[in-house]
Order: structure tokens, then C-alpha cells, then sequence
């Protein structure tokens, strides 16, 4: 025998009744033994009769009309199964009529009592298995349709009765095993009391019923038909990477089934577990699919984790005071209490010092429970022994479950240590001594993201999926684009990260997309609507991504101000922006201590330098021990190129506008002729040497004529072929010196001072060519002979290679 249970999804419509009834033709023609058959009511059909059964115990006649909307459905489903006839079952008519003059009932008396809920609710299973036996024999299909009453034997709670196992079991073997047909129909969720009035077995109840059933006759399986292809590592709809498990054991599809898993009603697995009996899970629309398989042994992988659940609209109910410390009894008044009003705790947690106790229940429970334990401790509280007690609203539990966690050290660690970097607050956690679950209380607006991250680490072969949000799509920006474009499977492949670009900004457009944003078609304007920094921001924020990374390639004052907010909610910030880190001195600061408090990254390597390791190497001097004694750079590759190109023969201007065609200046030159740029890459660099330096600190001697810095570019370029005598006489003299023009930076703990220096052909930044950069670090390890790095420092190519080698750093 095999037992087959199906959900309101398989049963929804016509269309889906046909697949059902196929599934039901094909197991009865593969097997000998008879086939047990339990349906669940048409798609949202008990929710539709628990609101009739609302409206009509108020002062409106709505119920009327939607009665017989709800008529009107089952009997399209009928004529749309048998399209050749029109006759309605006499036992339809009944059944609506039966509900018509109950809800009547209901309507006079202004109350519902449980028991005549219970009834309503039945009627939902009655409709749809007898529409079900009509369609199997109108195509001719043998079975015998029961009714479940007479078989599922309950006390008398109604709206989630006990099953009264040893009168059932009996019953269900004298009615199915002396019968002679090959098929049964049954609906499921309803059962009668020893007085024969109907109850049910709570939402979800038909899988009890289908176990029960199974565990009776003991059947060679258990098949449960729904709208997914078995049991998920995650839930689908918040984990789009969740796959089906092939094969778990009983106890932990309970863990999952509990903590949130739908597929599955919780008290299913336990009649089965019993008798041993396999439980499959499998999906009515594709039913070639596998499906999972429910046994004692679980997964030969013997995979450590198998699965991840949440569940929602949960409180926080919290107890504590210094009276409870070394004092019994405590606990049992808070747990009794809450029994007592029937009110279901889901996890308990209590620190070893005895100060607080802490219960997640039903958020719809939560005030009573309040009001409840509140009476109970009343005179505890009055007198200071406790405080009043506390109640957290909008929490939910994120669930991590296997049986082969026992034993194994650092999978806890790694489950908080996701969170963490994901600024993911945990406000109570809960193991078992079992160790097949770890179940932790966060902020329901988390769990999305929770759970992905968590995913990612247990489930995608740890492959890390960077959501990387963009500001900035000019010259640097588009390489870096380019860059990720062509990295992103070398990536995956070797270092396990997957990059996704889920949000570009520039100055005219911007597009959020989790799923990933086709770049090009931003960057050629098919995509996107007008940009705004602060919806961009707060959109970026509401999505809540895991391993979110902003990326600034702007030098735009209104985003870097926001680098504060992001960090704050643990999303690493890759700045090329160099407003941030040289903006006051308690500014940079507090943004240091950000990323530091919440567990994320503040990265500006190409502040300084473009894709020279300047500031990581500096950190690294300073971490390990040593001390920063002076440093001499230059750090403007744009400078350097322009007085390495400028010979006195071709006019500084052109030169300069040469600078800028190969995309080596500022949209506005002047940025970097000015020493600007090199002023606040010196106090960056002074900042992370440990020299508390302000903006207003430095000490610069500029070489532009003020008459070129006023007005517009163009005006910019008109002065400077005006003034190219000025520029000349400096060339003049310093190579009548036998020297060569360098801007350079000095930094040491008296001060810093940027300037144009004419360099010896002995000293090492003579010989500094291109556009390079250089950077001398005196130190108390390197005296005498600096460390240099030397290379590029400016250029599209290189600087979005600094900010993608930082981008790679933020997933540590």
C-alpha cells in the first residue's frame, strides 16, 4: 500500500486536478496494493470559509455573497473537469446548504465558538475530495471516497485537536484493510470527536492525516505531492541558489518543517518515524522529478548542514532582574504562565548568570503573554526584584539543521561569524544538546540577507557573491567595468567570488538591479531612470544585500558623505573619492572606527597612488611595528607626466591638454596643476603614518600663475598659452641647474610641504619617468636607504585595476 497526499496547489483549479488525477491513474496501474489517496481543500478555500465565518458574526450580509462566489468556484471546477455534463453532485448541494444555514446561525447569534469553526472549516476538504471522486469516476478510474471523520478519532480541542492514536488505528484498518477497492479518497485535516463532532488537525493538518494513515497500515511509503520538487536547502523565495536535498532523515525535516519549512507540516514525520516508513516529497507539476526522500538514515553524503529555515512574525519576550539570580522556580512560573493561556514557546534561551530568561513566541501572542507573566511576577516587579518586562516585536529565527553538526567544531562559528560580516545583530541564540540545529533571533528585515549569506557558506561550494553598487561610469569607471566583465569567471573559478554588479550611478542616470545590471546597456542609456544620490542610497539600503560593496569613482562631495550611513549598516566602502579620507580630522576618523565597529571595510588604496600597494605597504610598515620618519613622494602622475613632456620647445598648454586627451588629468586640469590633489594625497598618507595633520596644515608653494585658475576650462587653457613665459623661466632655470622639475610631497611628523622642486641627478626621484609615481618611506628599520615604490600613478587602466584589487580585499 502507498499512501499519496495532496496540497491545495495540486488541487487548486481544474487544470491542476488533472495532473493529480494523472499521477493517481499511474500509481495504481505500477503497483498490486492499494493506493490511499488525501486531498487537501482547493487553494485558499479554508481561508475563504474562516472569513465567511468572521463576516457573519458581524452586522453585515457580505457573507452572502461571498458564499456564494465560493459556490460559484467549485462548481466551475466541476463543469471545466467534466465538460460533457452539468449535473452537480446532489452531496454539493448539501454541502453548501449545510454551510449556507450554519453561517445563518452564526449571523444571528453574532459569535463563532471553536467547535462550530471547526466545522466550517471542514468543508473545504468535504468539497474539494468529492469534486476529486467525481472527476476519477467520470473517467472511469475504480475507488471507494471515505470520509475521514469516521476514521480520525480527536479529543475535543477544537481548531487543533490531538489525534486519539489507538482508537484511530483501529479504526483505519477495519475500514480500509476490509474493503476491496484498489483506491481510496479521503480529504484530510478532519477528524471527529468521541461525541462525532467534526474537528480538525490544524493548518496544514492534511499531511497529518495522509501519516497517520500510512503509519496505521503501515504502508510501503508515504508520498507527498506539492507545487516544489521536494525539500529545499533554503526557502526558494528568499534564496534564489536553493536546491532540493535527494535525501534527509526524519529528524531533521522536522527541524526544518518546524523552523518554517512549508513544504512539510511539522507533526507529519513522527507517525511515520514510528513505522519506519519512507516519506517522499514530490512535485505534482514536474512529477519526473526525484523529489526528496525521508528516512531514518538521512543522505549517504553525510553533508554536514542540509538545510536552512526561518520563521517570522515572531516577539521577543524578555524576563530578568538581579532576584532571580541562585533563586529556583523562576523559569516554571514564566513557562506556566504562558501554558496555562495555551500560548506556545518557540525557543528559550537564559544566560548562566541567571539574570534574564528570554522566550520567542507568536508576535500575535505577544501582549497577552505580556499582560500573563506581568500578573504572574507582579509583586517581584513592584519591589525592584525585576524589571517590567520586555517585549521585541519584528524578530524572526534563522535555523541552521543537520544531523551531522554533532561533533563538529566551527560550524556555529562560521554560521556567527557570516552574520557578523554581514552586520547582522543576533538577538538570542538557541542549540540543543542534540546538535542537529543552531537557531538564531535576528531582525526579520535580516533574514533575507541572512539567509543567502549563510547559503553561500554551507550550500555554494563558498562561493561569495559580492553585490557591488557603483558610483561613477566615466573613464576609470567604464575599465573598471571592463575589468570585472572579463574577471568574473577566473574569479569564480579560482577564488570562489562572484561579482555582481547590482547598482550604477553617474551624474545622469542611475539602475538597481539585484539581479545584476547589464552595464553597457547603462552606459549607452537604454537602462536606468535620473539619478539621485539619496534615493540611490536609501534603495540601496532597503534592499539589504549580503556582502554589499559601495564603490566611489566620483569626487563628488554629496556621496562621500553618505560613506558613514553605509557603514554603519556593515557595507564595505572602495573609495577612489579623496574627499572622505582628507576631510577633517575627526571626520576620517570616525569613519575608521565605523568600519572597525561594524565589521566591514573602509578601502582608499588608489586615494594616493592609482594601483601602487602605497597604502597597504604603509600599514603594513606600521602594523609590524616600525615608525614612519619622513616621506618623500611624488604623487601626481598627471604633474610628473606633464614636466616630463615639457621641454621648453611645445607650449606648457599643449602639454597639459595632451595630459588630459590621454586621460591622465581631472575633467578640470586645474585639480591637479594646483597641488591640490597632491595635498590632500600627502595628508591621506601623513593620516595613515600615524601624524594627526589637517587640510589647513599643509604648507604648499604653488607654481600657477593665479590668473590661470580662475573662470572656465576653456579660459584656463587661453591663460596658460598667455602665460607660457612663466612656465618656461622655470624650465630654464632648472636646467641651467642641472636639475629636473618634480612636484613633490615631504611628510614627517613637523609637518608637510607640496611644492615644485628642482631635483639633483643623485637624488631617487630624478629618474622618474612617464607618468610614474613614486613614494620613499624613511623608517626607523629603513634609515638611510628609503623603501620606494615606484610605478603608474595615474591612467583609467591602472587606477580601476587599484580599485579592483580593493573591491577583492572587502570580501575578506
Amino acid at each position: 500500500m502507498r499512501v499519496l497526499k495532496f496540497g491545495g496547489t495540486s488541487v487548486a483549479d481544474a487544470a491542476n486536478i488533472e495532473k493529480t488525477i494523472s499521477i493517481i491513474r499511474r500509481s495504481a496501474d505500477l503497483r498490486n496494493g492499494n493506493t490511499v489517496v488525501v486531498v487537501s481543500a482547493l487553494s485558499g478555500v479554508t481561508d475563504q470559509l474562516l472569513k465567511l465565518a468572521d463576516l457573519a458574526s458581524k452586522a453585515t450580509d457580505r457573507w452572502r455573497i461571498d458564499l456564494e462566489s465560493l459556490q460559484k468556484q467549485h462548481i466551475r471546477c466541476i463543469h471545466e473537469l467534466n465538460r460533457e455534463t452539468t449535473i452537480i453532485p446532489t452531496i454539493l448541494e448539501d454541502y453548501f446548504t449545510e454551510i449556507g444555514s450554519i453561517l445563518e446561525g452564526i449571523h444571528l447569534l453574532k459569535e463563532c465558538s471553536p467547535r462550530t469553526l471547526d466545522r466550517i472549516a471542514s468543508y473545504g476538504e468535504l468539497l474539494s475530495s468529492r469534486i476529486i471522486s467525481q472527476a476519477i469516476t467520470y473517467r472511469n478510474i475504480p475507488h471507494h471516497w471515505l470520509d475521514a471523520r469516521a476514521f480520525i478519532r480527536t479529543d475535543s480541542q477544537y481548531n487543533n485537536a490531538r489525534v486519539v492514536w489507538k482508537e484511530t488505528e483501529k479504526l483505519l484498518r477495519e475500514g480500509i484493510q476490509k474493503s476491496n477497492s484498489s483506491i481510496y479518497l479521503l480529504p484530510g485535516f478532519i477528524a471527529s470527536d468521541h461525541l462525532g463532532h467534526t474537528t480538525t488537525l490544524g493548518r496544514g493538518g492534511s499531511d497529518y492525516t495522509a501519516s497517520l494513515i500510512a503509519s496505521a497500515l503501515q504502508a510501503e511509503a508515504l508520498e507527498i505531492w506539492t507545487d516544489v520538487s521536494g525539500m529545499m536547502t533554503a526557502d526558494p523565495r528568499l534564496c534564489r541558489n536553493a536546491r532540493v536535498v535527494d535525501h534527509i532523515s526524519y529528524q531533521e525535516a522536522m527541524e526544518l518543517s518546524h523552523f518554517g519549512a512549508k513544504v512539510i507540516y511539522p507533526p507529519t514525520i513522527q507517525p511515520v518515524m514510528q513505522m519506519q516508513i519512507p516519506v517522499w516529497i514530490k512535485n505534482t507539476f514536474k512529477p519526473e522529478d526525484a523529489g526528496t526522500c525521508i528516512t531514518g538514515t538521512g543522505s549517504v553524503e553525510k553533508r554536514i548542514v542540509c538545510g536552512l529555515s526561518s520563521m517570522s512574525k515572531l516577539s521577543l519576550i524578555l524576563l530578568e532582574g538581579s532576584g532571580m539570580i541562585g533563586i529556583p522556580g523562576f523559569g516554571a512560573r514564566f513557562f506556566g504562565a504562558l501554558a496555562k493561556e495555551k500560548i506556545n514557546v518557540i525557543l528559550i534561551t537564559q544566560s548562566s548568570s541567571e539574570h534574564s530568561i528570554c522566550a520567542a513566541i507568536a508576535e500575535s501572542d505577544a501582549e497577552r503573554a505580556k499582560s500573563i507573566a506581568s500578573a504572574e511576577f507582579e509583586m517581584e516587579m513592584q519591589t525592584g526584584l525585576l524589571q517590567p518586562l520586555q517585549i521585541e516585536n519584528d524578530v524572526s529565527i534563522v535555523a541552521l539543521v543537520g544531523d551531522q553538526m554533532k561533533s563538529h567544531p566551527g560550524i556555529s562559528g562560521r554560521m556567527f561569524a557570516e552574520l557578523g560580516r554581514n552586520g547582522i545583530n543576533i538577538r538570542a541564540i538557541a542549540q540543543g544538546s542534540s546538535e542537529k540545529n543552531i537557531s538564531a533571533v535576528i531582525h526579520t528585515r535580516d533574514v533575507r540577507k541572512a539567509i543567502n549569506a549563510l547559503h553561500e557558506t554551507f550550500f555554494d561550494n563558498e562561493i561569495k557573491q559580492l553585490n557591488l553598487f557603483i558610483a561613477g561610469t566615466g573613464n576609470v569607471g567604464s575599465k573598471l567595468l571592463e575589468q570585472i566583465n572579463s574577471q568574473r569567471e577566473f574569479l569564480i573559478r579560482k577564488h570562489k567570488i562572484h561579482l555582481n554588479i547590482a547598482g550604477l550611478i553617474n551624474s545622469r542616470k542611475m539602475h538597481i538591479d539585484e539581479d545584476g545590471v547589464d552595464a553597457r546597456a547603462f552606459i549607452e542609456g537604454s537602462e536606468g531612470s535620473t539619478a539621485d544620490v539619496g534615493v540611490f542610497i536609501s534603495t540601496l539600503l532597503e534592499k539589504n544585500l549580503r556582502n554589499s560593496v559601495f564603490v566611489d569613482i566620483t569626487s563628488n562631495e554629496i556621496i562621500a558623505s553618505c560613506y558613514g550611513q553605509l557603514l554603519r549598516k556593515s557595507i564595505a566602502v572602495v573609495a577612489c573619492n579623496k574627499i572622505a579620507a582628507a576631510s577633517p580630522l575627526v571626520q576620517f576618523n570616525e569613519l575608521k572606527e565605523l568600519a572597525s565597529s561594524f565589521n566591514t571595510h573602509f578601502l582608499f588604496e588608489t586615494n594616493v597612488g592609482a594601483a601602487l600597494p602605497v597604502i597597504s605597504t604603509l600599514q603594513d610598515l606600521r602594523n609590524s611595528g616600525d615608525e614612519i620618519v619622513r616621506i618623500e613622494a611624488v604623487l601626481s602622475g598627471t604633474l610628473n607626466f606633464v614636466f616630463n613632456h615639457y621641454d621648453g620647445k611645445r607650449n606648457f598648454s599643449d602639454v597639459v591638454r595632451q595630459a588630459q586627451d590621454e586621460g591622465y588629468t581631472e575633467p578640470d586640469p586645474r585639480l591637479d596643476l594646483s597641488g591640490i590633489d597632491v595635498m590632500r594625497k600627502a595628508l591621506i598618507l601623513a593620516r595613515e603614518s600615524g601624524f594627526s595633520f589637517e587640510f589647513d596644515d599643509i604648507v604648499s608653494s604653488p607654481f600657477m600663475p593665479e590668473e590661470c585658475m580662475r573662470g572656465s576650462v576653456d579660459q584656463f587653457y587661453r591663460e596658460l598659452s598667455r602665460t607660457e613665459i612663466h612656465f618656461r623661466k622655470l624650465y630654464e632655470d632648472a636646467q641651467s641647474a642641472g636639475c629636473r622639475l618634480k612636484y613633490v610631497a615631504d611628510i614627517s611628523p613637523l609637518g608637510i610641504q607640496t611644492g615644485l622642486r628642482q631635483i639633483q641627478p643623485n637624488h631617487d626621484l630624478y629618474h622618474l619617468y612617464g607618468k610614474d609615481n613614486v613614494v620613499l618611506f624613511y623608517t626607523r628599520r629603513y634609515k638611510e636607504q628609503p623603501l620606494v615604490i615606484k610605478g603608474a600613478g595615474a591612467g583609467a587602466d591602472v587606477t580601476a585595476a587599484g580599485i579592483f584589487a580593493d573591491v577583492l580585499r572587502s570580501a575578506r
